[in-house]
């Protein structure tokens, strides 16, 4: 099943992914969510609290922007594939409006929906 794939969308998920590297990179992280040894969150018994919960933070965010390019880097395999816009759950065509306004989707509404 061939599905229609927007013109720019390799364009759109390279970019994306420059991006979620640089804020990767700012915060500290690797692309594989690794911190860096030279980042720091403070000194002392007396910032420790402060430390403890910026890290937790960090954390968090260096998480959720592994997640967003982990599915950047399959929806570009996809492409590479000759699968992208094809449901990976399900099998059908994902909706070119939803490939135009969401790039790295690898599933269609339907099966987001459910799942």
């Amino acid at each position: 099943m061939d599905a229609t794939i927007p013109a720019d969308a390799e364009t759109k998920l390279r970019a994306e992914r420059d991006h979620l590297c640089h804020q990767l990179e700012d915060l500290g992280a690797t692309e594989t969510g690794d911190l860096r040894n030279d980042v720091e969150f403070g000194d002392g018994f007396a910032d420790a609290a402060a430390a403890t919960s910026e890290r937790t933070e960090v954390l968090g965010l260096v998480e959720n922007l592994r997640k967003q390019l982990e599915a950047v880097d399959r929806a570009l395999v996809a492409i590479e594939g000759g699968t992208y816009g094809i449901c990976i759950e399900c099998g059908k065509e994902i909706g070119e409006g939803r490939l135009d306004c969401r790039p790295a989707s690898v599933t269609c509404v339907s099966c987001k929906s459910a799942g």
